[in-house]
């Protein structure tokens, strides 16, 4: 069954296409945060009319929403329905330690969506996307990125899709192989708090530094992991220039050729800040390689379909990378 997007009612929740993750065994283990020596340093990318929720006055009607909705993106081609449900998606892959720290809210009341089912997905410090590495673009071998963070765009993308995928529209691709490091699900808790700890992503042909995620609701959580409930936000999360361009001076990152697509030249980032996905990051300024924390909160609609194959904001995505 095809999900509809727009207000769903109680009935058709429950009739949805069926859901189901299969618990990885000694998977499901507890995030572990990347330490004591990061210290704070806020990220240059965040804007003052994003960075916060607005307050209610006496006056608001009750159609007016207390934080702004976290834009809808595509799904993009290399989505895998949740199999594996675990909090640390590291594997064995090399790279920056990354803690993923997430909020999820609803956007008109504000409280929490505990319970709900987070999906993250990226591709690997060299631009490879685990269940795709014949089909997706990454790099290898040569000189890192330089320049300087700068919020005017130096131009048009360049370059075409990934063989065997690409497109802003969510055209799924079919796996081409077992692998699924860098890929995982885990529920919100009562404050709506979920935690990942994965690796700073890389870069590939036609787009910025990116992490995917979809948010499930209404589903059941069994023995056997997630089932049923529907896709209320499928969306990307973005950093800013000045970490992407301490992450290239670091290896692997730093072996990587393939051209970098900056976050103002990125055809799916909206530009719009948090509300457009754009983590807050701590690091060490001076050491970036030591870990990076990232946080965002997103505002859903949980009882909307949002399953990014056909109601996603995709700026200028027509032809461009995933």
């Amino acid at each position: 069954m095809t999900e509809k997007p727009g207000k769903q009612g109680p009935a058709h929740k429950r009739n949805v296409t069926r859901r189901k993750v299969v618990v990885a065994g000694g998977a499901a283990v507890a995030a572990v945060g990347v330490g004591g020596a990061i210290a704070a340093t806020a990220n240059a990318g965040q804007t003052s009319e994003s960075a916060s929720p607005t307050a209610s006055s006496a006056s608001s009607t009750s159609a007016e929403t207390c934080y702004k909705l976290t834009s809808e993106t595509t799904e993009g081609p290399y989505y895998i329905d949740a199999d594996k449900l675990r909090r640390d998606i590291t594997e064995d892959k090399e790279g920056i330690p990354l803690t993923l720290r997430l909020k999820v809210i609803d956007n008109e009341t504000c409280k929490p969506v505990k319970n709900a089912a987070v999906d993250i997905w990226h591709c690997d410090a060299l631009g490879i996307y685990s269940g795709y590495e014949d089909v997706s673009s990454g790099g290898g071998g040569g000189t890192p990125p330089s320049g300087t963070p700068t919020d005017v765009p130096s131009g048009t993308p360049t370059g075409s899709p990934p063989a065997g995928g690409g497109g802003g529209g969510g055209v799924h691709e079919e796996p081409t192989d077992d692998e699924r490091y860098l890929r995982g699900t885990w529920k919100t808790d009562k404050q709506g708090f979920v935690t990942f700890k994965t690796i700073f992503p890389g870069w590939y042909r036609g787009r910025c530094v990116h992490i995917h995620t979809k948010v499930h609701v209404d589903g059941e959580w069994t023995d056997a992991g997630y089932e049923g409930g529907h896709a209320c936000h499928t969306g990307q999360f973005f950093f800013d220039e000045e970490s992407v361009l301490a992450s290239a001076e670091v290896e692997p990152y730093s072996t990587s050729t393939t051209e970098r697509t900056t976050l103002t030249e990125d055809t799916i980032y909206d530009q719009s800040g948090t509300a457009g996905g754009l983590l807050k990051l701590k690091y060490r300024k001076d050491d970036i390689a030591k870990g990076v924390v990232g946080s965002i909160t997103m505002g859903v609609e949980p009882d909307a379909t949002h399953d990014g194959t056909g109601d996603a904001v995709q700026p200028g995505a027509s032809a461009t990378a995933s």
